[in-house]
């Protein structure tokens, strides 16, 4: 009897589900069929290139780390790699940014992680640290099963002024969230290895700076020329799968050889039977669709929470701008913004000839999400006065403006999400080893993260229904 080709959906067309996608076509058996279900009618989730004043822009995502934390090619760029995008790879050509305090703008001192100092004259220019604080105990700062909140750990070490004027803004422009809210292991996870050896987070820093060294002068990160939706649209081809947009998946029941999606409305459903689901959807859309099948799992999962932003992003003829890539914003400042961007500035190959510049905005930290409710003219206009403010010059009216709203986009790693995590994995392949979770709700933010997020889970998937062919 001749085996029937695998039938595997993946349900959430971001890069965490394309990057599966292309995975499965790769490895699975020549045949595979790989449809992907997005419920909205844009495919690539967080990364989306628009266009204003003529030139792509990106409202989503805006790069991507060329290095992993062992000082190997990420899997962003390896996946750029395999879809024959590496020669468009460009990195930043002004890298220094700065901090926001009292007011003004002050560089952001060098050698710390994400914000952590390893040597703590470097940052006395923007934070005191606390007097002979960290002192040698006689034991690991952190227990070799613990975790904490990053804050609370560097507050311990190294006081208040370290976090709220340097730690908290790292953290609050990748994740909108508080240091002292965030999970160390998994915001920070080479410094929580460390901590469980040294004594002292100096040492700690400096132990996990040394673990993962770079090369002089070697890019940090990169971006695409013609934007990160290109990436997307190659994942789209070199998959081969078949695409559905606007295509919700509301239930997911457990058959006798696989798995029956519902999909589509109420009224009218689609029930499509598969062998294998890689869910690459958000934590809580997760948990619903596994509500039924697997209850405890669905549990664990859905207890993630997520921060809303918005971007606001603004041309404006020839402004004056420092020669930076942007700033970073303390909540202690008082301000809407959390972070900018000169867009201009930062990547070369967006200058333009008639001095026309793009900034960018981010506005949102979580648990301020009413302050998301104004409308998009509000949010541009109060974005336009603080960065004048900021930067201590009227900026000229903007030429064009956009305003892209992110709604529940940052996962709010809890000290603890690491171990609720596996345990929920644990328990799905136990009981349903064709079902995978993949995305930023599970493994971590940033599109290199994603991209093996949904790679391993393809994986997972290949091995459970028997096996690569190839």
């Amino acid at each position: 009897m001749t085996r029937q080709p695998w039938r595997v959906a993946v349900v959430g067309g971001g890069i965490a589900g394309l990057a599966a996608a292309v995975r499965l076509r790769d490895r699975a058996p020549a045949g595979t069929e790989i449809t992907v279900y997005e419920q909205s009618g844009a495919l690539g989730g967080k990364l989306r290139t628009g266009e204003l004043a003529g030139q792509p822009v990106e409202f989503g995502a805006e790069s991507f780390l060329m290095r992993d934390p062992t000082g190997a090619e990420s899997a962003a760029v390896a996946l750029a790699r395999r879809l024959g995008l590496a020669e468009r790879i460009v990195h930043p050509t002004v890298g220094q940014a700065a901090l926001v305090v009292d007011g003004g703008l002050r560089p952001i001192p060098g050698g710390t992680l994400v914000g952590v100092p390893g040597d703590l004259d470097r940052v006395a220019a923007v934070a005191r640290p606390a007097a002979d604080a960290d002192t040698d105990g006689g034991r690991p700062l952190v227990g070799p099963d613990a975790d904490v909140s990053v804050g609370a750990l560097v507050r311990s070490r190294f006081g208040d002024e370290v976090v709220d004027r340097l730690v908290d803004p790292m953290l609050g422009g990748v994740y909108a969230g508080r240091a002292d809210d965030l999970s160390l292991v998994t915001t920070m996870p080479a410094l929580a290895r460390t901590a469980r050896v040294e004594h002292t987070l100096v040492g700690a820093v400096r132990a996990a700076q040394a673990a993962a060294p770079r090369a002089p002068g070697a890019p940090v990160f990169g971006t695409l020329v013609g934007g990160l939706s290109t990436l997307v649209e190659a994942a789209v081809t070199a998959s081969g799968a078949t695409v559905r947009r606007d295509a919700a998946v509301r239930e997911l029941t457990a058959t006798g050889t696989g798995w029956r999606l519902t999909v589509g409305p109420t009224r009218d459903p689609e029930l499509v039977d598969v062998d294998a689901v890689v869910l690459a959807v958000p934590a809580r859309p997760a948990a619903r669709l596994l509500a039924d099948a697997a209850p405890a799992v669905a549990a664990g999962v859905g207890a993630l929470d997520y921060a809303s932003v918005a971007l606001v992003t603004m041309a404006l003829p020839q402004p004056r701008l420092p020669e930076l890539s942007g700033f970073l914003v303390p909540s202690t400042e008082g301000l809407l913004i959390k972070a900018a961007t000169f867009f201009t500035t930062k990547w070369g190959h967006l200058r333009r000839p008639d001095g026309l510049a793009v900034v960018r905005a981010s506005v949102g930290r979580y648990g301020e999400e009413a302050q998301l409710q104004r409308p998009d003219e509000d949010l541009a206009a109060t974005v336009h006065r603080e960065l004048s403010a900021v930067l201590g010059t009227a900026l000229p009216a903007l030429v064009d403006g956009h305003v892209q709203r992110w709604g529940g986009a940052l996962p709010q790693y809890a000290p603890g999400h690491a171990d609720r995590l596996a345990a929920a994995r644990t328990a799905l392949r136990a009981a349903y080893p064709t079902v995978a979770l993949a995305g930023a709700g599970y493994d971590g933010v940033g599109i290199p993260v994603c991209v093996r997020s949904g790679e391993t889970a393809a994986e997972e998937i290949i091995t459970a229904l028997g096996g690569s062919a190839r």
